[in-house]
């Protein structure tokens, strides 16, 4: 078995089959097959995934999770895994309604092989660990302006789970050291999966006129860092096109890949 393909074992054990990865509060439930996962309320929604497939009447399935989330107003994510069952499970839930969005390449390694990479930022910028209210819409900006996925959203699901979880997460931003009421240049959390050894990479969205400069990187070593000092030993991100090349030459692994597929009541 090559490497990529021990990591993608261990993650599937690990993380996908006992729910590991689900955000901290929202509600977790087993509905046959499926692994759901969610919220209501501000900042709310539903996550839904079929690690073990989806049996012999798949359409059923996701008919009833529609069902599930269509009574509570929520929209909802199912996300899918290159290697997931049925083959044609992205084309099914086309045609029930989701929407595709852009497919992620799921990268896996060692927390040490990140720290082998000494960070180097430009002059006068600093990485800082946040938990103000401030920082959390500080960041938001960022990612709206980024990625149009909503200030309130981000906002208010960073301050949340800070709040109720604090041991397992931690928001970071880099931002110019004399310019404190400046842009964040890049922000990114690392959760923490009590007992799986992994700890996975979120956010790493960059002002484009501050790309190429090492922030990235930088923040990616940060972040390795305190998973190593809390006793983790994997790392796991969702990575973007852009994002992936980075963290395969820094010697990460590209496994499988996912795509997210939506739905919005």
């Amino acid at each position: 078995m090559t490497q990529s393909a021990e990591l993608l074992d261990v993650f599937h054990r690990r993380i996908r089959l006992p729910d590991a990865d689900t955000i901290p509060g929202w509600k977790v439930e087993h509905d046959g097959p499926v692994h759901r996962s969610y919220a209501e309320g501000p900042g709310g929604g539903g996550f839904v995934e079929t690690p073990r497939g989806l049996g012999d009447d798949p359409d059923a399935v996701i008919g009833r999770e529609l069902g599930f989330f269509r009574e509570r107003g929520l929209a909802f994510e199912w996300k899918t895994y290159a290697y997931d069952e049925p083959a044609d499970l992205g084309e099914r839930l086309v045609r029930h309604g989701f929407v595709a969005e852009d497919p992620e390449t799921l990268i896996l390694g060692d927390v040490e092989t990140i720290l082998q990479r000494p960070p180097a930022l430009p002059s006068k910028i600093v990485i800082r660990d946040v938990e103000d209210a401030a920082d959390f819409h500080r960041i938001a900006v960022l990612t709206d302006s980024l990625w149009n996925n909503g200030l309130e959203r981000i906002e208010e699901q960073l301050a949340g789970e800070a709040r109720m979880f604090p041991d397992r997460l931690v928001v970071s931003v880099v931002e110019n050291a004399v310019d404190a009421d400046g842009p964040v240049l890049t922000s990114g959390w690392i959760r923490f999966h009590p007992g799986t050894g992994f700890a996975s990479l979120w956010g790493g969205g960059t002002l484009p006129e501050w790309r190429r400069r090492g922030l990235y990187s930088a923040m990616l070593v940060h972040r390795a860092r305190i998973a190593r000092e809390r006793g983790y030993e994997y790392l796991r991100v969702d990575a973007s096109p852009g994002s992936s090349p980075i963290l395969q030459k820094l010697g990460l692994h590209a496994v499988t890949t996912t795509t997210p597929y939506t739905w919005t009541p």
